[in-house]
């Protein structure tokens, strides 16, 4: 994951979209891109009702608090920047990191309540990122949690890949597996021979196509062993947009050139290994478009308007993906917001938390989460299973819809408005005739009178008095068809 925002979006929701990552825009996916495959159109589906998810970035970088991986890579990036001048030294340094990372307060269950508790509904865990360090069990490598000189080893939860599922499966949580396609420490992406300029591989992949055809088989194998010895998967969330067969490559965020190595992974041997073991499996390979991207990830971003295509936004609670003593935490009522602006407008909202080296949330994390939930407890109803409804947003309101012609208006605070209005006009939607509005957390209705197209609600005075939740408030309609 990149520190820096991936994505532009365009405003135009017909053929102008930027594809994630700003990708150029020339590049449309054809029909036979797109994805036929029943079980992954009915996963997919059910995907986009989850509504809100847990990222965790976590591994032996945790202990130092930097940026996870980049300070590995020599660009000139913010995200690179490294505390000791000499490469070497610091390489060396930081691979060394996994001698000393012994997470003994881990907790996955506390974790999977925690989630649950903030009305989360599936969580994605970073099972290897750009660094090359598995926190799962593989045989390919001995840069792994399980290694013997690894402290944490010998620890019952030592294959932290397998417990963290086995946890968030027992909450009912959907489960996805962030695998980074760049392995910076294999040998065959970044050989050892030649200096390591960027984030792509260091060598001509024409002049040593067996070089290449190991890395591959390597990545297939570990993919092999996520999806077969790890319990049931729902997404195989794939980062590293650059290892890809087009002719461009990222060497900066949302910055492309041509490509001379085209780093072919081979995605549809891997995609059809995936789904033999995992029938139905998500497929998210980032920023590449086609097959196998079955919904794009906005990062660190939200679009203007929704989207035709499935979608999810993952940011962070802080400003690091990864732990960072001290971060800033985004407020309650901030995370509230962009839950309810991304929901409306047809995505989902992923959200990360970075553990820190001993294996715990934050208490500003946990704060937050217990603050989202206790929003949640009250206006879930809005959130799950919805989708985007015109005009999507009027003024301080965002618009959700159920298949039944439910239509929810949700009220988005300001940071000291702590009681919501008396009177709330909302002039683009309205509710049928003789139907009943109810704000939600609130026992007596909402008294409503037709005002031209719209609607004036006219709030219960205990509602106002003593509002049932802070940060948004919720109304909830049957909607008059348009005209009436």
């Amino acid at each position: 994951m990149n520190r820096k925002a991936l994505l532009v979006l365009s405003a135009a929701l017909a053929g102008s979209l930027l594809l994630s990552a700003g990708l150029p825009a020339s590049r449309n996916a054809s029909t036979e891109d797109r994805e036929t495959d029943p079980l992954v159109l009915q996963k997919l589906e059910r995907w986009q009702d989850w509504k809100f998810g847990l990222m965790i970035h976590w591994g032996p970088y945790s202990q130092w608090g930097v940026v996870e991986s980049w300070t590995l890579c020599s660009e000139d990036e913010p995200w690179c920047r490294r505390s000791m001048d000499n490469y070497v030294e610091y390489k060396k340094a930081y691979e060394a990191l996994p001698h000393t990372f012994n997470p003994a307060k881990f907790n996955p269950a506390k974790w999977a309540a925690v989630a649950k508790a903030a009305g989360m509904r599936y969580v994605v865990f970073t099972t290897k990122h750009h660094d090359g360090f598995s926190m799962f069990d593989t045989k390919q490598t001995d840069y792994r949690i399980t290694s013997p000189d690894v402290p944490f080893h010998s620890d019952p939860k030592a294959d932290v890949t397998k417990v963290l599922f086995d946890a968030f499966r027992k909450e009912g949580f959907g489960t996805g597996a962030y695998f980074s396609k760049p392995d910076w420490r294999h040998p065959d992406f970044w050989a050892p021979e030649w200096a390591t300029p960027d984030r792509n591989v260091n060598y001509s992949i024409e002049r040593y196509p067996e070089r290449w055809q190991r890395f591959r088989d390597f990545t297939y194998r570990q993919v092999e062993e996520l999806v077969s010895g790890y319990g049931p998967l729902d997404i195989l969330w794939l980062d590293g947009g650059w290892v890809r067969p087009q002719p461009m490559t990222e060497i900066a965020p949302g910055h492309f050139v041509r490509n001379t190595k085209s780093m072919d992974i081979d995605m549809p041997r891997i995609a059809a290994m995936a789904r033999r073991y995992q029938p139905g499996l998500l497929v998210v390979d980032r920023t590449v478009a086609g097959r196998f991207e079955n919904y794009r990830t906005p990062e660190q971003e939200i679009p203007e308007k929704p989207l035709p295509y499935a979608w999810e936004t993952c940011m962070t609670m802080g400003d690091q993906w990864s732990f960072k003593p001290g971060d800033r935490y985004k407020t309650t009522h901030r995370l509230v917001h962009l839950l309810v602006d991304i929901v409306s407008k047809g995505g989902n909202f992923l959200l990360n938390i970075g553990p820190s080296p001993e294996g715990e949330f934050a208490p500003e994390a946990l704060d937050r989460l217990r603050g989202i939930g206790e929003w949640m407890k009250v206006n879930s109803e809005a959130i799950y299973g919805t989708r985007p409804v015109a005009p999507f947003k009027e003024a301080k309101s965002c618009f959700t819809s159920l298949p039944d012609g439910t239509v929810y208006a949700i009220y988005l605070a300001d940071e000291d408005e702590s009681a919501p209005p008396g009177k709330l006009m909302l002039t683009s939607i309205a509710p049928k005739k003789g139907s009943i509005v109810r704000m939600l957390g609130v026992r007596d209705p909402v008294r409503w009178e037709k005002v031209g197209k719209g609607v004036l609600l006219t709030l219960p005075r205990s509602a106002v008095k003593n509002p049932p939740c802070h940060d948004a408030w919720v109304f909830k309609m049957k909607q008059s068809p348009p005209g009436l």
